[in-house]
């Protein structure tokens, strides 16, 4: 079962509930965070609260994206309290790329066969990613990407700020929560997403990756509601004046990957921080597969493809290239 937000009318939201190749609409619901909220204070899952309030009409939610009619599947009714986060080195091969985009910065000042940061931090998650249930493994990379203000729907363009020195695609899996009204986390489910970042800027030196994920991101459209498939085999391209200039499959899922799930959450909602009741969380869990490693330089207008069968549409989304922001900072 899927969750999709669709426009409604000139300024409504509805949410609509995927099963197979069948969409309806759900009867009662204006939004997928209203919904998840009422399940959590109900004590009960989701798909309890979906069938108390039934389904209405079959939706074609093909045309709802030709038509541009699709939205983020979930948003906070005040962007200030989404979260856009993720973690890095998470997922088998994904040190070699990591470890290609460094081994320059430092070469100097490493003798040979020294490790850079980046493949030790992937070994660590290789000796300590997947705990004994019940046990804490060693925490992964993290990152902040922004706010709600951040997020961008499906089908709109991610904006390249004009500073930025590339902008480029990661196909990743992200995990969609809300947190309780005790504080206690809930996971909604999971969702295809694009974690937009400057690579260039990256690859100058591993401190700037602080700087290069301060960029927006877009997940969906669809949220896959229950437990995250072991082994997912999804396809990114990046496609330009309509052709495919690259495309490549990626790998997801924990087969996949050098850490559980379970380790990944909790790691980010150990901060007391990120366990504010009634807030979003949007954690992206991080990639082996970028066509920057295969020395794609994206142009304002490529479009950007996630595709993998278990998430339903796939997540497009145009680059484009922001005019140059004007600012002044003045004494008060």
């Amino acid at each position: 079962m899927r969750l999709f937000q669709f426009l409604d009318g000139a300024d409504g939201t509805a949410v609509g509930v995927s099963t197979g190749q069948v969409a309806r609409r759900l009867n009662s619901a204006s939004g997928v965070y209203e919904l998840a909220t009422a399940a959590a204070a109900a004590g009960h899952t989701l798909t309890n609260e979906i069938s108390a309030r039934g389904l209405g009409e079959a939706i074609d939610i093909a045309d709802l994206a030709s038509a541009g009619r699709l939205l983020s599947p979930i948003t906070h009714p005040d962007p200030a309290h989404l979260h856009l986060t993720g973690t890095g080195l998470t997922h088998l091969g994904s040190a070699a790329t990591r470890d290609d985009m460094h081994r320059e910065e430092d070469a100097a000042a490493r003798t040979e066969g020294e490790l850079t940061d980046s493949m030790k931090m992937f070994r660590l998650g290789l000796d300590g990613g997947k705990p004994a249930a019940g046990e804490t493994g060693v925490q992964p990379e993290w990152f902040y990407k922004g706010d709600g203000d951040s997020t961008v729907g499906p089908g709109a363009p991610l904006v390249s700020p004009d500073f930025a020195l590339d902008g480029g695609e990661e196909p990743e899996i992200a995990g969609i929560y809300i947190i309780g009204s005790d504080g206690q986390p809930v996971r909604v489910g999971f969702a295809l997403s694009n974690d937009f970042s400057d690579h260039v800027t990256e690859r100058q030196n591993y401190l700037y990756l602080a700087h290069s994920k301060l960029r927006p991101a877009s997940f969906g459209p669809e949220i896959l509601i229950g437990e995250l498939p072991t082994k997912i085999e999804g396809m990114s391209r990046v496609v330009r004046d309509g052709i495919t200039i690259w495309e490549k499959p990626f790998l997801s899922g924990e087969e996949c990957m050098s850490h559980t799930i379970a380790n990944l959450e909790h790691h980010h909602f150990k901060y007391r921080l990120f366990r504010r009741p009634g807030d979003v969380h949007v954690h992206m869990f991080g990639t082996a597969t970028l066509s920057f490693a295969d020395g794609i330089e994206t142009r304002d207008g490529d479009v950007f493809e996630i595709s993998a069968s278990e998430f339903g549409l796939p997540l497009r989304n145009p680059l484009r290239i922001a005019p140059h922001d004007d600012f002044k900072i003045r004494a008060l």
